[in-house]
């Protein structure tokens, strides 16, 4: 992103055509635009996102901050996403001066590590064509390797079958990126929304990109734990406790490689079939 000033950002023009606009790319962008206007001994803990509408892929994005707080310890910005005068996300995002506290974490989940894994590939290898292209597609469009310690409901869905609503992935990006700490909170956020409201159609075989069905995310929470570069691997496992009402829920824990906790996730999205 372009600083325009202070308070004020602006994407370059889109890179590569999209389909439609990614909502971890917004929500990325807007978790970056508050975190360069905090003073530099404070990091982001907790980022609440509010899609209000849908974007437009091909026009840039004006990011417009505000301060709401700044105390001893917190402090606190709102951060408006903009396209053709009308706000299509709403950020709020509070950062917090390091300290020490108690301390516990959820465990990482017992699995093989990823360099035990076949590549993405290997593993869609005998898949339908249409799921190959997919993922070749996700991986190119995304900057991103996944490996999967199981195989995703996605592939079970088109045999015609029900999974539990979870699933998990090993990710890492292929680009070089800065390792400064905002440029790889913006990363980590970014992924944050790569595959997660996929995980509420595994018990209704379901597939996410196929015809018939209304998606979108409505809301997306992120709370940061601990700071991660995201050329190394980490493993994203996500559920979903409920769906109803065109609605569906889930939730995501990060780790690293050894097993510490960086990031949970809540997203509600819309999901239902199409009329």
């Amino acid at each position: 992103m372009e600083q325009l000033d202070s308070m004020n950002f602006r994407t370059r023009p889109p890179a590569r055509e999209e389909a439609r606009t990614f909502g971890g790319e917004v929500f990325a962008q807007a978790v970056v635009a508050s975190c360069r206007t905090v003073p530099a001994d404070r990091a982001i803990h907790s980022a609440h996102g509010h899609f209000l509408r849908a974007g437009d892929p091909a026009a840039p994005v004006h990011y417009r901050a505000a301060v709401v707080r700044d105390g001893r310890s917190f402090s606190v910005r709102t951060v408006e996403a903009v396209q053709h005068g009308r706000t299509v996300l709403l950020l709020t995002a509070s950062f917090h001066v390091p300290e020490p506290g108690f301390s516990h974490q959820a465990l990482l989940p017992d699995g093989p590590a990823p360099e035990q894994l076949p590549s993405a590939r290997s593993a869609f290898a005998a898949s339908h064509p249409v799921d190959r292209a997919w993922l070749e597609d996700l991986q190119q469009r995304r900057s991103l390797e996944f490996r999967f310690p199981e195989e995703l409901p996605r592939l079970a869905a088109r045999r015609g079958e029900r999974r539990s609503p979870r699933q998990r992935v090993w990710l890492r990006t292929t680009d070089t990126l800065a390792q400064d700490r905002v440029t790889q909170t913006g990363a980590l956020a970014y992924v944050s929304d790569a595959l997660l409201l996929s995980t509420a159609l595994a018990p209704h075989s379901g597939i996410m990109t196929e015809g018939g069905l209304s998606f979108a995310s409505l809301d997306h929470t992120m709370w940061f734990h601990a700071p991660h570069r995201l050329d190394e691997w980490l493993l994203y496992e996500q559920e979903s406790d409920w769906a109803g009402g065109g609605r569906a829920l889930c939730q995501g824990r990060m780790y690293d490689l050894e097993g510490r906790l960086l990031a949970t996730v809540a997203q509600e999205g819309l999901l239902r079939p199409s009329t």
